[in-house]
């Protein structure tokens, strides 16, 4: 499906456009429609669902006739919609829930992940870990059972025949550094090795400590790019922070992020020694858990 996230940014372009082709403020086109100036901004914002009918009412306002109202009305449409992840509500952690929107409708996905193994490929064992850590730092905003459940819905789609093209970009600390008890590290280890090497959409690169980026900017955070199958979406990158996911689609910034990622891929391992790594990796943690005593 087309992601809903999407269409509500494309939708809240396109309705502030029209409005200040028509030299309107927003409290004078809240005026005209009777409806709050807050409500104005969230919709020109793409802070919240819109209604139907009240984007028929705008476009009345304003006057939008023809082709026109068709293709924004087919936008609202797309952005009114809802997916599996809006059953999970917060339960599922409203950060997850932005990924599984926009991962709906991306024909593209690119990561770079240097602190953590990626959400869409970690094993249930390690989300679990992953899960009683957070608990340990204070009050958690999700429910355990149903952020797992959503995370291996969330893989169902990346691994299925309607799923997109994803790359991913590791930093080799990521599989280096113990973040997990080893047997958990190991089942980790292995089960991206399986996906590497099953699924012909998924590639997996590793960015080797030895890398030489000298006259390269190293990027501060983890960072998704997307790209999506209408050329009038344009491509988005989300920035992975600490305590939130910072989205743009100024171009200018796009270009600054999908800049850092090839130098990223200029340096990293290619696929096939990218594996090897892991597959070593692998059998030295194994190797180590089998001789202890």
């Amino acid at each position: 499906m087309t992601s809903p996230f999407i269409r509500r940014r494309r939708l809240a372009a396109e309705l502030r456009a029209l409005r200040e082709e028509r030299d309107l403020t927003a409290e004078n086109l809240s005026g005209l429609l009777h409806i709050s100036r807050m409500k104005i901004s969230k919709l020109e914002n793409a802070h919240i669902r819109p209604n139907l009918a009240e984007i028929m009412k705008i476009l009345e306002v304003l006057n939008v006739t023809g082709d026109k109202w068709h293709e924004i009305i087919t936008i609202a449409r797309d952005a009114a919609e809802k997916g599996w992840w809006d059953g999970y509500g917060d339960a599922m952690g409203s950060r997850q829930r932005l990924y599984a929107d926009i991962e709906s409708g991306a024909t593209t996905v690119r990561e770079y992940n240097q602190f953590t193994i990626p959400g869409v490929l970690q094993t249930p064992e390690f989300i679990e870990f992953i899960i009683e850590m957070a608990k340990a730092e204070g009050p958690i905003d999700f429910v355990a059972e149903r952020l797992i459940e959503a995370r291996l819905r969330r893989q169902e789609h990346l691994l299925g025949p309607k799923g997109p093209r994803y790359e991913v970009i590791l930093d080799e600390v990521v599989i280096r550094r113990p973040t997990a008890p080893p047997h958990i590290m190991l089942g980790q280890l292995r089960s991206l090795i399986e996906v590497a090497e099953r699924h012909p959409r998924i590639t997996l690169y590793v960015l080797p400590l030895a890398a030489d980026f000298t006259g390269r900017l190293l990027p501060k955070s983890a960072f998704f790019l997307f790209d999506f199958p209408d050329p009038a979406d344009p491509p988005m990158t989300v920035v992975d922070t600490v305590s939130t996911d910072i989205v743009h689609i100024e171009p200018d910034e796009v270009m600054r992020y999908n800049q850092r990622y090839e130098h990223l891929r200029q340096v990293a391992l290619s696929a096939a020694a990218s594996l090897g790594l892991l597959t070593d990796t692998a059998d030295d943690l194994q190797n180590g858990i089998e001789s202890k005593p």
